[in-house]
């Protein structure tokens, strides 16, 4: 046999082996890439209680960082309240209530905040998985609440004015 007939021999079966070669390796493709976290995303909506009218909604990304910023009368402090989103839930992350006079406040462990926030004083904790799904926030003449979602900015106060409240919810796209 010389080299030619060799390599025809060879050819046919390189023809019927090709599909099932292509097959299985598209096959092994899709299960790499299907292994593989697809991005998820958490549906925000602020609504007005009294009206149910929305303030505003969006869809974002999970990871997507939150911040509520409002003056805590009671004690003259700023606060800043830090939130993620994941699989359709924010999860707060930090808290800071600001001293006054610019000092750094103290650090505190995450499992003193629920006492810090009633009994005042400057801290700031981080570390926190404080899950939520609805929060419903109550609007007063002084603390001016703020919450920065991406680039957009929602001023409660301005939304639905003094003595009215917010309701925020939460859920994973595709929920139904």
């Amino acid at each position: 046999m010389t080299k030619d007939e060799s390599k025809t021999k060879q050819s046919p079966r390189w023809g019927l082996l090709r599909p099932f070669l292509l097959v299985g390796a598209f096959a092994l493709i899709v299960g790499l890439v299907s292994c593989l976290d697809a991005p998820r995303f958490t549906r925000i909506e602020l609504t007005d209680a009294e009206t149910a009218r929305v303030i505003w909604a969006t869809t974002v990304r999970d990871g997507t960082p939150i911040t509520l910023t409002w003056h805590n009368s009671l004690f003259d402090l700023d606060v800043i309240e830090e939130f993620v989103t994941e699989n359709g839930v924010l999860i707060q992350t930090a808290v800071t209530f600001t001293d006054p006079r610019g000092v750094p406040p103290p650090i505190v462990a995450p499992s003193d905040v629920d006492d810090l926030y009633h009994t005042g004083g400057a801290f700031h904790a981080r570390g926190l998985r404080r899950p939520f799904t609805r929060i419903v926030y109550r609007i007063g003449e002084i603390g001016n609440p703020k919450m920065t979602i991406g680039a957009h900015t929602i001023e409660f106060k301005r939304a639905v004015g003094f003595g009215g409240s917010i309701v925020l919810t939460t859920r994973a796209v595709g929920d139904e």
